[in-house]
């Protein structure tokens, strides 16, 4: 096909995909084997055969491919003339109308250190294996910084390991300062910002044993704690904003239909599995194992291909029930979108995999939502043994204590703290049951909330109990 038709393409192109380049040189094929990223009907990036050679091809259409395309070549061209360690830049062209592309020598075997993080990040916050690819990260950064360039998207997916070398790719996030000389001491914080904000918050006060990493490959500025974390807060602020807004909407982390007749968002990874569960939701919910039925909410533990989930049906138990249920946002997409926020925030809670609000004429009837299953025992199967003794595992209670403290940091409230709604999964407290769940935008109206939470949460055993008192005495507090 011509380069122009993946305009039409859509997300999913059939492969393997045949594309026609022209440039000086002579008209040449490029074999599309597999796609890494697509954003439809504009950037088409894969693994590819171009004149028997194997590439990394970045296809550019659209009416934004030449802006784009020199965006792209301007920011290899910065990576390679500085010396810095990058695939070469095989081939590249413009054509009018048609579109651009770019041919990278193709790394085999090559695995991004976000990927690596993925494979590391469950341990004990800052254990060799995390710490070893951090370092890597921020020696990498350092080396940019030190050259005057930075990442404006900077992530980890943006560095690859191969052969014990670690190669910088996506030159059309790469900024320039002045080339060849150091980055300005601001630019530096919030492009740092910028990565430590896409770190688990439980790693922030190791910051500073982090940034020896740095350090030790561009000590030109001082920098920080404080000025660093501001950037961090910033950054995570919007990108908290930012991923929420993703969760509804189509984009590469989401498949989002909406209808006159419904609402459906699945994780786009999940979409082909789970979209056939979503359509016979009332079924699975019957055949499944049954907590609850009836009223307000039908929840059954189901199975789909041998892996438990959780769906909960939000009811419409009458006429009257309907009419204040219709114009508002359901409870089902409320806990979608919070299950989310307390994922983004580091805050454990089964995963939120796909929502569904039937509609008819627009008007919101019975909603559907599907998470993770929760293994593990509930906080109040897990402390029953020790209500009388309150000798309850301190792993347990200090972990009670941590999540209060993060709910606090995030100014969240949940809204309905029974032992039944946190389940002990990782050697960490998971929240579930997120209908009520609010982030505060002020400290007074979260003190009041927080409030209502922890008197719940005592309230799970008798007053006078040994459990009881020691809970309270270890439970944050906090006065309005």
């Amino acid at each position: 096909m011509r380069l122009s038709e993946l305009t039409q393409a859509g997300r999913s192109p059939s492969l393997p995909l045949s594309v026609r380049l022209e440039d000086a040189a002579g008209p040449s094929d490029l074999r599309l084997h597999r796609l890494l990223r697509v954003l439809p009907g504009q950037r088409y990036v894969g693994a590819a055969t171009w004149r028997d050679t194997p590439v990394l091809a970045k296809l550019l259409v659209g009416s934004n491919a030449a802006r784009h395309f020199q965006r792209e070549l301007e920011g290899a061209r910065l990576l390679a003339a500085q010396g810095l360690k990058t695939p070469t830049l095989l081939a590249d062209g413009l054509v009018d109308h048609e579109g651009g592309w770019l041919l990278f020598e193709f790394l085999d075997d090559a695995q991004s250190l976000g990927q690596a993080w993925q494979d590391v990040q469950h341990l004990t916050p800052l254990a060799d294996a995390q710490q070893q690819v951090l370092g890597e990260a921020l020696a990498a950064v350092a080396k940019m910084h030190a050259v005057g360039l930075w990442q404006d998207d900077l992530h980890l997916d943006n560095l690859l390991r191969q052969g014990g070398e670690l190669y910088l790719i996506d030159g059309g996030g790469v900024k320039a300062e002045t080339p060849g000389q150091p980055l300005s001491r601001q630019r530096v914080l919030e492009n740092l910002g910028v990565l430590f904000a896409q770190l688990p918050k439980r790693l922030e006060p190791f910051l500073e044993e982090l940034l020896v990493h740095y350090l030790l490959s561009n000590a030109e500025h001082a920098l920080p704690l404080e000025a660093l974390q501001k950037q961090i807060d910033k950054v995570r602020t919007w990108r908290l904003k930012d991923y929420l807004d993703k969760a509804g909407r189509d984009c590469t982390l989401f498949s989002v239909e909406r209808s006159l007749s419904g609402l459906q968002a699945i994780r786009r990874n999940e979409a082909a599995n789970l979209a056939p569960v979503l359509a016979q939701a009332d079924a699975l919910l019957d055949q499944g194992h049954l907590y609850k039925t009836g009223g307000a909410a039908s929840v059954a533990r189901i199975e789909v291909d041998g892996r438990p989930l959780v769906l909960k049906r939000y009811n419409i138990k009458n006429t009257a029930h309907w009419f204040k249920r219709f114009w508002r946002p359901s409870r089902a997409w409320h806990s979608w979108i919070e299950g989310h926020r307390l994922e983004c925030l580091g805050i454990a809670t089964p995963k939120p995999l796909a929502v569904l609000e039937q509609r008819v004429l627009g008007l919101r009837s019975r909603a559907y939502l599907l998470t993770e299953y929760a293994e593990g025992s509930d906080l109040t199967a897990s402390f029953a043994p020790y209500v009388d003794s309150g000798a309850a595992p301190d792993e347990q209670v200090q972990a009670l204590v941590q999540l209060m403290q993060q709910l606090i940091a995030a100014r969240i409230s949940h809204g309905d703290m029974k032992g039944h709604n946190l389940f002990w999964q990782d050697g960490q407290w998971s929240l579930i049951d997120l209908d009520a769940m609010c982030q505060h935008a002020t400290q007074l109206s979260f003190a009041s909330a927080y409030g209502r939470d922890r008197a719940r949460l005592l309230r799970n055993w008798p007053s006078g109990s040994a459990l009881h008192q020691r809970l309270d005495a270890a439970l944050p507090r906090l006065t309005a």
